[in-house]
């Protein structure tokens, strides 16, 4: 049988409530009480039973983060960040995949609430979602990642995606481009309707005409899908910018298998700049996200709420995108 709390102080020989405070308040033990009861916890394999520290104490260690695609290149890294912050404050993360799906959201935070989690990172998957309100009721601080908020008593962190959306057709402009295909997703996403907000505004200055495509989910399959679309239009385009690069990896294949070359015949522009963007078949040029330092970001914010509550001084953080220039992005002929 696993040792117990018990058994840890009888072989060390000290009270139960020295062991419980080597555990959870070290700095109040002896350096040689505490170096002692440490070797006998490791001596006797003891574990701490989180659960019941956590009755005790009444919150857990744990945030959850609950992102639109973990498929995604971009909230790997996201996530990479939120979990390595995170560890460096002894806390746990419980990922969530929403696959850009509202009610698959509000499924999974009602799992993070009967999780008793302290905390609650979020990339929302509909800017009219109300769950955040519920969270917070029940004692839940919560952070939006990847997405701004307006409103000053909840803190974000996110990325200015309108000025994304303007670089990118300042860029294409800039090559002599004048018809643009814009691939994205639904509007409901905040993400997606800030990027759209800057195409057009940076279209209407420029003096370009924009034709939008829309897909369901923002992955590769529905750009390859998208391709049908773009061909189909009344005249061929000579850009193309997705709203990320999954959708632009779709395109690409999209393009190639119907012959059309990328960059002579085509330019192509993605979003996010993720790992492998440059080992595509084309080196795919891409407006780039911090991807790391957000989830980074993100989780210290969180856990400075949850541990500080009142005294908390939120923040809305916002990075800005950046232009990286490949080979699948060209002058037009």
């Amino acid at each position: 049988m696993s040792a117990n709390l018990r058994d840890v102080a009888r072989q060390a020989g000290v009270s139960v409530g020295t062991v419980s405070n080597v555990l959870n308040r070290p700095d109040v033990v002896s350096p040689k009480t505490l170096e002692r009861v440490q070797k006998t916890i490791a001596q006797l394999g003891f574990v701490p039973n989180g659960f019941a520290r956590q009755l005790r104490s009444g919150y857990s260690r744990t945030i959850g983060l609950v992102v639109p695609d973990v498929a995604n290149p971009f909230f790997t890294e996201v996530a990479r960040g939120v979990e390595d912050a995170a560890s460096k404050r002894d806390y746990a993360v419980f990922l969530c995949n929403s696959d850009e799906s509202l009610e698959k959201e509000n499924k999974y935070l009602s799992v993070l609430i009967q999780q008793q989690v302290r905390g609650v990172l979020i990339t929302p998957s509909d800017s009219k979602s109300h769950q955040y309100e519920n969270l917070r009721e029940r004692g839940i601080s919560v952070a939006l990642l990847d997405t701004e908020t307006k409103n000053a008593s909840q803190c974000s962190v996110s990325v200015d995606d309108v000025r994304g959306g303007e670089i990118a057709i300042e860029h294409l402009a800039s090559l002599g481009h004048r018809e643009i295909a814009w691939v994205t997703g639904p509007e409901t996403i905040p993400q997606v309707a800030d990027r759209t907000a800057g195409v057009m505004r940076a279209a209407k200055i420029a003096k370009v005409e924009i034709s939008t495509i829309r897909v369901a989910l923002m992955n590769s399959a529905q750009g390859t899908d998208a391709v049908k679309k773009i061909l189909a239009l009344k005249k061929m385009p000579s850009a193309i910018f997705c709203g990320n690069d999954l959708l632009a990896f779709g395109v690409m294949r999209g393009l190639l298998d119907a012959g059309i070359k990328i960059p002579e015949d085509v330019s192509l522009l993605g979003y996010d700049d993720i790992a492998f963007g440059n080992s595509a078949a084309v080196p795919l040029s891409s407006i780039s996200q911090p991807a790391y330092q957000l989830g980074v970001t993100a989780a210290e914010l969180l856990i400075s709420e949850c541990e500080e509550n009142e005294v908390h001084a939120h923040q809305q953080i916002k990075f800005q995108p950046q232009l990286v220039m490949r080979a699948s992005t060209a002058t037009k002929k």
